[in-house]
């Protein structure tokens, strides 16, 4: 990852030990949801208020700096890949997730059978399975 500071001083972010501190966590947490990356940001800083954390995601995610991902019934995860439409595969016992490279070629990866007129640009998959870890626990017993 290029400098913190320099990253968010090039988009335009006004540079606070809170953005530096959820831009490292994100970094070292890929996928982590808010409230882990709050307490992340708690060790390495001493203290931040939820609502702080939640502003910096929020503001780091519109200036294009992290992305955000929602899977259905679950909590939002943040990342640093940004810039390439990759997918993710999360695992439905732990809520584990990877990334996972396009689907097929380049972006946006998937042909839609009807566009209705829109020009995509990106398509935003999630595979759900079991993850290697907790297929082996449960095979196992």
């Amino acid at each position: 990852m290029p400098d913190p500071t320099d990253l968010l001083r090039s988009h335009g972010v006004p540079v606070t030990a809170q953005r530096l501190a959820v831009l490292r966590a994100v970094s070292s947490r890929p996928h982590g949801t808010a409230d882990a990356l709050s307490q992340d940001v708690r060790q390495d800083i001493g203290t931040i208020s939820k609502q702080a954390a939640y502003d910096a995601l929020s503001v780091l995610t519109e200036k294009g700096l992290i992305r955000r991902i929602q899977p259905a019934k679950s909590p939002a995860l943040y990342e640093d890949r940004v810039g390439d439409n990759h997918h993710h595969l999360i695992c439905r016992v732990c809520g584990k997730a990877v990334d996972v490279d396009c689907a097929v070629g380049e972006a946006p990866c998937l042909t839609a059978s009807d566009d209705a007129g829109f020009h995509i640009d990106e398509a935003e998959v999630i595979y759900w399975g079991t993850c290697p870890d907790c297929f082996n626990q449960t095979s196992s017993t």
